[in-house]
């Protein structure tokens, strides 16, 4: 079995947060004693997280959801970077960006 996007991103964000696998599924609310398993199997591509869990990982994490579905590495740095902008940053971002067209 292939790893997906998702996996790729879900293990990358984990690791650049210095979680564990099962730091991260007890924090997003899974039970204790399958926390590990379950993001383990999430990480390999061999099960598919619910698109809500995604949501949980992400704000505990501080990325958009959109990021572990993102298929290119610079679209996936792009949503994260603007969604840690502060609100005015946004702004100045989009008015630059709708300058460019």
């Amino acid at each position: 079995m292939t790893t997906s996007t998702l996996s790729i991103r879900l293990k990358h964000a984990r690791l650049s947060a210095g979680l564990s696998q099962e730091e991260l599924g007890i924090r997003i609310g899974l039970e204790p004693a399958s926390a590990s398993t379950r993001m383990n199997r999430y990480e390999l591509g061999k099960r598919f997280p619910a698109p809500e869990l995604i949501e949980r990982v992400a704000a505990e994490l501080n990325l958009p959801a959109a990021y572990f579905y993102a298929y290119h590495h610079d679209e996936a740095e792009l949503l994260e970077r603007f969604h840690r902008l502060s609100d005015a940053g946004k702004v100045r971002l989009m008015t630059y960006l709708n300058k460019l067209e």
